[in-house]
């Protein structure tokens, strides 16, 4: 049910934080002067917006990573601190780009003052949560990975090659003694394709196929060689098995190791290594452990 509530717009600007930081600076300690002379235009048409309002939004807007002129100008109509930074005005975005691309250097040297002040005022940071994984290789191969029905196709494939190798072995055995090179060869064929069978037997008796946390649940791939228990691997908590990612060098099999940081300290307080190359998984198990 829709209400009408009255507020006074510098109520929401409350002391020790970073937008009442910004507003009491522009509106009282901030030299604007050179800003002026081009926005005294009342007798030449519409009057110009407050340099010191479009300054406070665009850098209020860059500190929760609004970087567009167009989202800038929608924050200043639904958005409660825009709009207590703007005095309820409303500036049109090609305002807003024009008067960035006008005054770069001027803004930028403004806003390196006020970040300084507000860094010392530990008036920054604390609002920023971000996660990003580093690739690392297992010692687990590549080609022995696939889903439940890929390794069933692998292991009938393997089954044929055996059985080729056993005809092949048999019929060595009834020729001459000059051919005991080729059944060698068969023989060692032989063991390395049962050994490998024997593998991706026992895996699939024994293993549970592998199920993804997307949206559509599915079945992801399994490595018969993955032998690393859940624990530790490189001073990092391991969750799952390796699992193959792409990189910038190419395919591995492997770890997604994430670290979580202290941004004002750069101290490592939390460091984990998932089985899957995406990040979006890992926020859920990371934040549990930071608040352990």
């Amino acid at each position: 049910m829709p209400k009408f509530i009255p507020y006074n717009y510098l109520d929401q600007l409350r002391p020790g934080t970073f937008e009442y930081a910004i507003h009491f600076l522009f509106e009282h300690k901030l030299d604007l002067s050179h800003f002026y002379p081009e926005f005294n235009n009342d007798h030449n048409g519409r009057p110009a917006y407050d340099p010191a309002i479009l300054l406070k939004i665009i850098l209020f807007a860059y500190s929760k990573g609004i970087t567009s002129s167009r989202d800038i100008e929608w924050s200043c109509q639904n958005n409660i601190i825009f709009k207590a930074l703007s005095c309820d005005a409303i500036p049109h975005y090609t305002t807003i780009a024009n008067f960035v691309s006008g005054y770069t250097e001027q803004i930028e040297t403004l806003f390196e003052q006020i970040l300084l002040i507000c860094d010392k005022e530990g008036l920054l940071g604390h609002e920023l949560f971000a996660i990003d994984g580093c690739k690392m290789s297992s010692n687990a191969a590549k080609e022995h990975s696939g889903t439940f029905k890929e390794l069933e196709q692998k292991r009938q494939k393997i089954k044929k090659q055996i059985a080729y190798h056993l005809a092949e072995h048999k019929n060595c055995d009834k020729s001459m003694p000059r051919d005991q090179e080729r059944i060698k060869r068969h023989q060692q064929a032989q063991d390395t394709l049962s050994k490998a069978y024997d593998k991706i037997d026992r895996f699939l008796k024994t293993a549970s196929p592998r199920m993804g946390k997307g949206r559509r649940i599915k079945e992801v791939k399994s490595n018969i060689t993955d032998n690393v228990p859940q624990g530790i691997l490189s001073g990092c908590a391991i969750h799952l098995k390796s699992a193959k990612m792409t990189t910038s060098k190419g395919t591995i099999q492997g770890y997604n190791g994430v670290a979580s940081v202290d941004n004002k300290h750069q101290i490592i307080i939390d460091a984990q290594a998932f089985g899957e190359g995406q990040e979006h998984h890992t926020l859920q198990p990371v934040l549990e452990t930071i608040k352990d």
